[in-house]
C-alpha cells in the first residue's frame, strides 16, 4: 500500500536572507517566512491534504514552521536537522561549496559532516517513521541541504535543484516497500518581494 510523506523546507529565516551558512546554528523566521508557512498550510487545507502525525528537525526555524502550517501534534528529532558545516556556521555562503561531489567532503575539514552522512541519515530516519504501521500521510519539516541529500540518496532527478531548494517548498513522495519515489515539487508562491 502506498503512503505519502509531504517533506518541507523551513521558511526563509533572517540567515537566509542574509545569505548566511545556516546548518545546526539556529535564526528566526523573517516575515517572509511565516508567509511562506501560511500559504503551505493554505495548500494542504485547500486541496484536502491533511495527516496522520507530523515531525520536525529539532531546528527553532522547522518548529516554528510547522506549527504555522498546523496545530496537531507532532514530535521532534535530531535525525531530520540539517547538516553541520562546523567552523563555517553562520559565515557568508561565500565560504561554502554549491557544488554536490565537493560538498561530500568540503565541511569535513571545517569540522563538519559530509553530505553522504546526511542522506544516509535522512533516508534512513525518513524509512524508519514511514515504516510505521498507522503513518499513511506524514508531514515532515527539514531544511535545504538535509532535503537535498535524502532526495539524492533516493535516487531522484536533481538537476531541477541544481541552483538550490526554495523556502516552504514542500516535496510530495510516495512510500511503498521500503522505497521512496518523488511524486512532485511544489514551490512556495510567497517570494521575498511580497
Amino acid at each position: 500500500m502506498k503512503k505519502r510523506l509531504y517533506l518541507v523546507r523551513h521558511g526563509q529565516t533572517m540567515f537566509n536572507h542574509q545569505h548566511r551558512i545556516q546548518g545546526w546554528c539556529d535564526s528566526p523566521l523573517t516575515e517572509v517566512g511565516k508567509r511562506q508557512a501560511m500559504a503551505v498550510k493554505d495548500y494542504f487545507e485547500g486541496h484536502g491534504i491533511s495527516f496522520d502525525h507530523a515531525y520536525s528537525s529539532t531546528s527553532e526555524r522547522c518548529c516554528d514552521t510547522l506549527e504555522l502550517i498546523t496545530d496537531m501534534p507532532y514530535t521532534r528529532t535530531k535525525k531530520l536537522k540539517e547538516m553541520f558545516y562546523g567552523e563555517l556556521e553562520a559565515e557568508s555562503e561565500r565560504l561554502g561549496s554549491r557544488d554536490p561531489k565537493e560538498c561530500e567532503t568540503y565541511y569535513v575539514r571545517f569540522g563538519g559532516e559530509s553530505s553522504n552522512a546526511v542522506r544516509d541519515r535522512m533516508v534512513s530516519a525518513l524509512k524508519e517513521i514511514m515504516d510505521r504501521k498507522d503513518h499513511q500521510s506524514v508531514l515532515a519539516v527539514s531544511h535545504g541541504g538535509a532535503s537535498f541529500n535524502f532526495l539524492r540518496g533516493i535516487g531522484a532527478d536533481m538537476r531541477p535543484y541544481a541552483g538550490g531548494i526554495t523556502n516552504c517548498c514542500v516535496f510530495v513522495l510516495e512510500y511503498e516497500d521500503g522505497g521512496f519515489r518523488l511524486v512532485e515539487c511544489i514551490a512556495n508562491p510567497v517570494t521575498d518581494s511580497q
